[in-house]
This record gives structure tokens, sequence and C-alpha cells, in this order.
């Protein structure tokens, strides 16, 4: 393998980023052990150094525990718990790539999302267009909402824990963000190029509120609700700095699923109407566009 000493903190968030996410789907199921550190190394093209800054970052956040000569242990996964029968229904465990797998078998697909980032949506989003492009799924209509904060924001996290006034943790925020909305604006842009959905609608608003919860409204039907819960974890920048900080988790967050059935009255039901109602009021009467 080439020296990749210098690969900095992009080489390392790529792969806790990609490692993360598959801890997210279930890819590396609680308790069992991640690929070896050479493995993955040679799966991702970069240095054991880098891995070890990878796994060191999950292992600070709580999603694996690493023991000399015994490799990484997955401590922790991604829980959606469901609030309705319906949503229990053939899914043992429920993760969110097959509920928005589910989301895209419509003719018609609609997602309204609030959020901190777009990067979990962004990555599932990229897994459906390959099912259009290979002819599993056909929908015709895409649309897509989606409420981010306003850059001009101070939020209280992501932020250094021992400087409140260091920005390069916002900034590394923004940054992230910018990449996977540009993302999410080629990926459907390819799609319509390729003449492959007919109708697509994406829009991206912002407000001055800080995000508190992720919020999913699926084709009107489902919701996923989770809290954002603030953490402290190592965060390695580009220049492969390290800061300790106080930031939040998406891929992390406990999502509760709901489900509008037949009663109006209903938890379900109830839960998805106040959601649908939240969203709509927040983009129609707080929400900007860029």
């Amino acid at each position: 393998m080439a020296n990749r000493t210098n690969e900095g903190g992009g080489a390392v968030r790529r792969v806790s980023d990609e490692l993360r996410v598959r801890l997210f789907d279930g890819a590396y199921p609680l308790n069992s052990f991640l690929p070896s550190q050479e493995a993955i190394a040679q799966e991702f093209e970069v240095s054991r150094d880098t891995v070890q800054k990878a796994l060191r970052i999950l292992r600070t956040e709580g999603w694996i525990e690493s023991r000399q000569g015994k490799g990484s242990r997955v401590v922790r996964s991604q829980r959606i718990q469901s609030a309705t029968p319906r949503a229990t229904r053939s899914r043992h465990p429920m993760t969110l790539g097959p509920l928005i797998a589910e989301a895209f078998e419509r003719e018609e697909v609609a997602l309204d999302i609030a959020t901190l980032t777009s990067e979990s949506l962004d990555a599932h989003v990229r897994v459906q267009a390959e099912r259009i492009r290979a002819r599993i799924i056909e929908p015709r209509k895409i649309t897509l909402r989606m409420i981010l904060p306003a850059e001009t924001l101070a939020m209280p996290y992501p932020r250094n824990k021992d400087d409140h006034d260091d920005p390069r943790l916002p900034q590394r925020l923004q940054a992230i963000t910018r990449a996977h909305t540009g993302s999410l604006r080629t990926v459907l842009d390819q799609l319509r190029t390729e003449n492959l959905v007919s109708d697509i609608d994406l829009q991206i608003r912002h407000t001055e509120l800080t995000p508190t919860f992720k919020l999913y409204v699926i084709n009107h039907d489902e919701v996923l609700h989770g809290f954002y819960e603030p953490i402290p974890r190592t965060v390695i920048l580009e220049d492969g700095t390290e800061v300790e900080a106080v930031d939040v988790l998406g891929l992390g967050a406990t999502l509760t699923h709901h489900v509008r059935d037949a009663d109006p009255d209903s938890t379900g039901s109830a839960f998805v109407d106040n959601a649908t109602r939240w969203f709509e009021s927040v983009w129609n009467l707080l929400a900007s566009q860029a």
C-alpha cells in the first residue's frame, strides 16, 4: 500500500462517515465485530493511521469498543421505535434505509424533512437513484422539501468545548451541509436529465431555528421523529487538527415511527397530522430560500 500518512481530516471523515452509515443501517449488527483495520484500510485505500483515527471517532461517539488483539465490537445501533402496529410489519430490525426504499416504490414520492444537515438523506437518495437506474423501481414524480438551519444562525452546537468562539466547527458543519445538498441536487438532476424520472421538485429553505430534532414526513402517511442529543466527541478537521467538541449525532438519534391509519383519532394519525402541520407552518411562515 502506498504511503498515505498525509491524508488529513477529509479522509478520516470519509471513513468514519461511511462506517457510521453502515452501523446505522445494520450492516454491522450489535455485538458483531468490524472488519480488521487492514481490511478497512484496503477497502477505502487509506492508511492504517487514518483508519485508527476514524475508529477512535466512533469510539468517542459510543458506537464501538476496541480491545487490543480483539478488534472493534459494535456496542450501539440505530433504533427506530414503532409507535403503531402497522409500523412493526415485517421490519425486524427497522432502519431508515428500508423505509426510504419503500417510499420510493410509489409512483409519486413525497418527502418533507427538517434536519440539521442533509447527510443521511443524501446517502439514502443515492441508493434509490441506483435502483431507479436499474429499473427496479420507476417513480414518476419525486417531491422533496427540506428545512435546514440558516448559516447565519449562531447555534449552541457544534462547538469547541474549551473555546466557544472557535469558528472552525460551525464552518465545518456548513461545509458538510453544502456538500450534501449539492450532492442531492446533482443526483436528482441526473435522474431528470437521463429521463428516468419525469417530474422532480427539490426545494430547500432555511430558518433561524436551532434544530432540536429531526423530522421525516414520508408520503404524507408516515413520520420519523427523533431528538438530537448533545454529546462530547472528538472532531478531526480537514487539516488533521483534533478538537474536543460538543456536538449532536443525526445518525445516532433514536427515531420514533408513526403511521397514519383509518382512524383519524388514533395516536399514529394524530402524530402524523401534527407533524405535517408543524412542517407546513415553519415552511410557509419562518423558512426562506437561500
